[in-house]
Parts: C-alpha cells; sequence; structure tokens
C-alpha cells in the first residue's frame, strides 16, 4: 500500500493539486476570501449528487481554514476510499460549469483530454493507499 511516507504520494499529490488549479478562474467568495479548487469540487458534486461523504469528512475537520487545505484533504480521503476518479468525473459533466470556472487552456475544456486524466485516476482505484485523514 502507499503511505503518507511515500515519495510518490507526494509528487502525485502535487499533480493532482496542479491539475486542478491550472487555468482556474480567480473567484471570491462573499467575504473576499479567493475560492480554489475546493470550490469547483464541492459545486460539482452538489450538483450531480445529494452529498458527497468526502466532503462531509472535510468540512467536518474543524482544523482546516483554508479552501487549498480542504482541497487537499479531499483528494487523499478520496485516493483511499477509491473515489478519486468518480468524484471528479462528477464535476466534469457540466460544460457550462466547467467554462464558470476555468479558462481555455484548462485540459478539462478539452473532451480529449478530460478522457485521458479520468482513465489515469480510474487506474489509481487498483491501488491501496493508507493515509492519515
Amino acid at each position: 500500500p502507499v503511505t503518507d511516507g511515500s515519495r510518490e504520494l507526494h509528487s502525485l499529490c502535487a499533480q493532482l493539486e496542479f491539475l486542478l488549479q491550472f487555468d482556474l478562474k480567480e473567484k471570491k467568495s462573499f467575504f473576499g476570501q479567493r475560492k480554489d479548487y475546493w470550490d469547483f469540487l464541492c459545486q460539482g458534486l452538489a450538483q450531480r449528487r445529494q452529498e458527497h461523504e468526502g466532503i462531509r469528512f472535510v468540512t467536518s475537520l474543524d482544523k482546516l481554514k483554508t479552501p487549498v487545505g480542504r482541497g487537499r484533504a479531499f483528494l487523499r480521503y478520496c485516493l483511499v476510499h477509491r473515489q478519486l476518479a468518480e468524484s471528479l468525473q462528477l464535476c466534469l459533466l457540466d460544460p457550462e460549469s466547467l467554462r464558470e470556472w476555468y479558462y481555455a487552456r484548462s485540459p478539462f475544456l478539452s473532451s480529449q483530454h478530460r478522457v485521458e486524466i479520468l482513465g489515469s485516476l480510474y487506474e489509481l482505484d487498483g491501488i491501496t493507499f493508507h493515509l492519515a485523514l
């Protein structure tokens, strides 16, 4: 299994975060806090299902104060529970929402890149992750 001490894990998480932040439009919350990929994931999952266990889990963690911290915790939760590809796929289903959150260079706006990214993420479902949540 992949654990917190794995160098590959840190590289994977950094690449996932880079991908989710690449060409992300700058948006602000009502209180002026910058929105991040965490907010994109929350909105995308809320549109597709009633509640995602990962979102509920991450929002219950009082220590997490920033959208980036919550996003990182969500990615780890999804890796442990083999839900990353499915969760991201649900967020990528609505082209209008994608254009609302991302500029044109985002790989999420290309159907070919979306298929390749999701295919790679679904391969991660075969790997066991034992991570501290």
